[in-house]
């Protein structure tokens, strides 16, 4: 099969690799689309090792046709379209998966455009809902709303009643947010997101704030927290050292969360099988109501894979970047 082969960060070539084969939990999948993360970046770059025994080849999620299943897979058919969640691999021609990892289509998403949704839907539902208990009525805080988790997760938080404020970097990404459902969208270059969160709650804060920056936002974060709120940490992107006001988050009786969805066994209490399972039944009927819709900046062919990695580091699009093979 040809895969995705990394040479250097800039240097993701397009060659034949070994054919993989399903284990007898699997499932083999001729893909049809891989969706683009910051992960995926990282691990070009040699700063983000796959977990022990996954793929070498880069790809968290993927889309396509059930070719071969396991021989103790039940529940699967070859044939079947679906997409999956997946520790690496997707950046080929053919994927093998856990079959709880699996997910059908949802009904009205393009089969390529399922290629974005795995990674997103599975790390939004485990931190806003199975870890931060999100409810009608509180104020979530999103950062960088226009990213792929962002603008999910702004859809997903409003279907539940929630009030989202997002920040984002331009006018364009900001009226996204505002699209989706955001509430108060803040412009972080120009605006502290501290005082607009106050300012939009009567100085209450945020009853959970979904960061993505780490280290960059971390006092600002617990500044902006409402009594009781839930700081969850999902990135990096500001650095991975910072200081914390141990007073103000005693004061508050506020927690800081870090969570990692790549990381997590398959099955057990925190496994990808439970989390997969709680978001088919869960997120995708908000996708086939029109609560929640996939938001894709750009498909690009899989051979352009070092273009789509630029893409997303420049921040110039919006949404997800999916791959087609």
């Amino acid at each position: 099969m040809h895969a995705i082969v990394t040479e250097s960060a800039d240097q993701l070539v397009w060659r034949e690799v070994p054919d993989v084969q399903p284990d007898r939990d699997e499932v083999l999948i001729k893909v049809s689309a891989a969706g683009v993360n910051r992960a995926d970046v990282l691990q070009a770059a040699g700063r983000y090792p796959p977990p022990p025994g996954a793929s070498e080849i880069l790809g968290m999620e993927a889309a396509g046709v059930i070719t071969a299943v396991g021989s103790e897979v039940t529940g699967w058919a070859v044939g079947q379209e679906v997409c999956a969640l997946l520790s690496g691999g997707g950046y080929a021609e053919y994927v093998a998966v856990p079959a709880g990892q699996v997910m059908r289509i949802p009904d009205c998403v393009d089969l390529v455009d399922a290629a974005g949704l795995p990674e997103v839907a599975c790390t939004v539902w485990s931190n806003l809902v199975m870890t931060a208990h999100l409810a009608a009525g509180q104020v979530v805080l999103i950062h960088g709303g226009a990213s792929g988790v962002g603008s999910h997760a702004i859809q997903v938080a409003r279907a539940l009643g929630a009030r989202v404020a997002t920040t984002a970097g331009s006018p364009a990404k900001l009226q996204l947010c505002r699209d989706l459902g955001a509430e108060i969208t803040i412009a972080y270059r120009d605006e502290d997101f501290v005082t607009r969160v106050r300012e939009a709650t009567g100085g209450a804060g945020a009853d959970v704030i979904l960061d993505i920056m780490g280290a960059a936002y971390l006092g600002r974060n617990i500044d902006a927290l409402a009594d009781d709120g839930q700081l969850i940490v999902i990135g990096l992107q500001g650095g991975v050292k910072g200081e914390l006001n141990l007073g103000t988050l005693i004061s508050k009786r506020a927690r800081v969360i870090g969570t990692a969805l790549r990381g997590r066994p398959v099955t057990g209490p925190h496994g990808k099988s439970v989390i997969v399972e709680a978001v088919v039944n869960s997120v995708w009927p908000m996708l086939a109501d029109g609560r929640v819709r996939p938001v894709i900046g750009a498909r690009m062919p899989i051979q352009r894979a070092a273009d789509a990695h630029q893409l997303l580091v420049s921040g110039q699009v919006a949404g997800k970047i999916v791959l087609t093979v």
